[in-house]
């Protein structure tokens, strides 16, 4: 069986212990060549903290008896650099410094963490290190101290730096409108400001030969500003669009060879890979389109490990390690536009394009989003929850959600700004059960026009439409442990605007049904009655509405095809249910079964 690493980013272990490992060290050679100081910046959970552990194990001079060991049968292996096994090297892992607390808590936790790592470094070089390392309540002079020791003891440092930029994100996620502790670390003489400054003289003095740095956004070495500007940021380079990630090819085969482990077919390997792009589908890291997307490792382990173990897929798409990127989406729909972007990602009808990915943007930026999103939607595709999916005519770039868990949690922050009680969302959760068996909307559509409409202020109010009410039942309906839940699906070239397909570990369970929802918008000017009058009447009498019979009339066409489709795919008629949905201002709803 495969030993997916799972939670394992220690290269010496996967490598010794029989692990999985797909091969990237074609790329050391051209890191090299790349730069002195290199940058690289990926979502969370990509394997980051794995490619640094790649690279210590190779340049560390303390690993050479190792070399064939940790190496042999890997790209670098039978190719080596001149440089491999020639430094010493020193690891930081900003993850681990608390974002509690005030400014010197936070500098205590920093600097507790870079002594720590500065002692473990001496233990591990004590034989190579001719001067004695100081080490001082001042973290930063203990690392001048060390840099010192190092040069003068004939050898080079390589520093390694995880995550640079976890505690100073967490700072400004968890006040986001407040961000003067956030500008406390990094404006004047900030400590983080402090730290790189260092950095960057001792590489410049020829005590620190190489650094690698990774983190997520560029959010904070922006608003380091000269603190640290000599960076080489490789992040966009198409050349190392795969160097974190899961490549398809390579997650085809790992599926067949799992699916092949249970007995089971190549058509049921072909229903994976399918699941697995609909939930986990491929991030893109640069423009160039030629390029292959690649996979969350996480995610793909996370479900490949079950798989292989139970034969069946997770009931839960979404590992719950990666449920820390809710706050992220949380903090920037707090924006002042953010709610409105939000809800533009999740309509499909609408391009999001950017002329180019913002790389250097400070706070200072997030602050006045009304004018200019790019900076928004820029943090948006560096977190993970948005990701490049083509080009238009002018070379600009188009964004989309990438998978349907990312879509999950772009769902869920709406849902929780719209029924911010708990009770409220467990009830909402309990009628929506009730639905996927049995297709009924009207204890739905009740909820709607009694609670969940009143949540919209008249601006909403003003420029509602389809949208908006194909937004509240996704809203409303959204399950990924049951259902595909898709919204404008394609379906033979043709679009419906709410799809939930059963999932295929999920058909077993006879009671659930496959439903398509086509939404109607008509406004109240449109019926040329006031919201007093459409609320006084009953929904029969409102069905019979000559306005009313088109918008249905119409709606159900369009899903006499979808439901053609779909029957077809699945062969299951007896569990599809086709409602043409028509909303009436914000104040009734009623509806048809195909």
């Amino acid at each position: 069986m495969i030993r997916f690493p799972y939670g394992i980013s220690n290269f010496q272990s996967i490598r010794t212990e029989d692990n999985l490992y797909l091969d990237r060290t074609q790329h050391i050679r051209s890191l090299e060549a790349a730069g002195k100081q290199l940058v690289f910046l990926r979502p969370r959970r990509f394997g980051k903290s794995l490619l640094l552990s790649t690279l210590a194990n190779y340049y560390d001079v303390k690993t050479a008896d190792q070399f064939e060991t940790l190496f042999g049968g890997l790209e670098v292996g039978s190719n080596p650099t001149p440089e491999h096994n020639r430094y010493l090297i020193l690891r930081w892992d900003f993850s681990k410094v608390s974002a509690q607390g005030n400014i010197d808590d936070i500098k205590n936790s920093l600097f507790k963490h870079l002594n720590v790592s500065i002692k473990g470094f001496i233990h591990h070089y004590a034989a190579l290190l001719q001067e004695k390392v100081e080490v001082e309540p001042d973290a930063l002079a203990s690392f001048q101290s060390l840099c010192n020791s190092v040069s003068s003891s004939g050898q080079q440092l390589y520093l390694l730096i995880d995550e640079y930029d976890n505690f100073a994100n967490e700072v400004l996620v968890r006040d986001p409108h407040n961000s003067q502790r956030y500008q406390d670390l990094l404006e004047g003489e900030g400590i983080l400001k402090s730290v790189f400054k260092i950095i960057k003289g001792s590489a410049a003095e020829g005590r620190i030969g190489r650094v690698f740095i990774t983190g997520v956004s560029p959010l904070v070495l922006a608003d380091m500003t000269s603190g640290y500007n000599v960076a080489t940021d490789i992040s966009h380079d198409e050349d190392y669009s795969n160097l974190c990630g899961i490549a398809p090819t390579e997650l085809q085969d790992l599926v067949q060879t799992v699916v092949g482990q249970c007995g089971q077919s190549v058509e049921q390997a072909q229903e994976i890979l399918s699941t697995l792009r609909e939930f986990y589908n491929g991030y893109r890291f640069c423009s160039n389109l030629n390029h292959p997307s690649v996979y969350n490792p996480t995610l793909c382990f996370y479900f490949l490990r079950h798989y292989q173990r139970h034969c069946t897929a997770p009931r839960q798409m979404l590992d719950g390690n990666l449920m820390m990127d809710a706050s992220r989406i949380r903090y920037l729909a707090s924006q002042p536009s953010g709610t409105g972007v939000v809800e533009r990602i999740l309509d499909e009808e609408s391009t999001i394009t950017l002329d180019i990915l913002e790389t250097r943007f400070g706070v200072e930026k997030l602050a006045d989003l009304q004018q200019d999103e790019s900076y928004l939607l820029s943090l948006l595709y560096y977190f993970g929850v948005l990701t490049i999916v083509d080009t238009d005519i002018l070379g600009k770039l188009t964004l989309g959600i990438p998978n349907l868990v990312t879509r999950a949690l772009y769902v869920d922050e709406l849902r929780q700004r719209i029924l911010p009680a708990p009770k409220e969302r467990h009830a909402v959760a309990a009628m929506a059960e009730k639905f996927y068996q049995s297709a009924e909307l009207q204890p739905l559509a009740d909820y709607l026009e009694k609670k969940y409409f009143a949540a919209f202020n008249n601006r909403d109010y003003a420029w509602s439409n389809e949208l908006t009410i194909k937004t509240a039942f996704l809203t409303l309906l959204f399950n990924d442990i049951y259902y595909v839940v898709d919204s404008e699906t394609a379906l033979q070239r043709r679009y419906a605007d709410l799809v939930l397909v059963i999932r295929p570990s999920m058909r077993q369970y006879p009671t659930l049904k496959d439903i398509v929802l086509e939404f109607k918008y008509l406004s109240l000017s449109d019926l040329k009655l006031s919201g007093e009058q459409v609320r006084a009447q009953s929904r029969e009498t409102l069905a019979q509405l000559p306005a009313v019979q088109t918008a249905l009339h119409d709606a159900l066409q369009q899903l006499q095809h979808y439901r053609a489709v779909l029957a077809e795919k699945y062969r299951e008629p007896e569990r599809l249910r086709c409602l043409a949905v028509v909303s009436l201002g914000f104040d009734r709803v009623v509806w048809q079964e195909a």
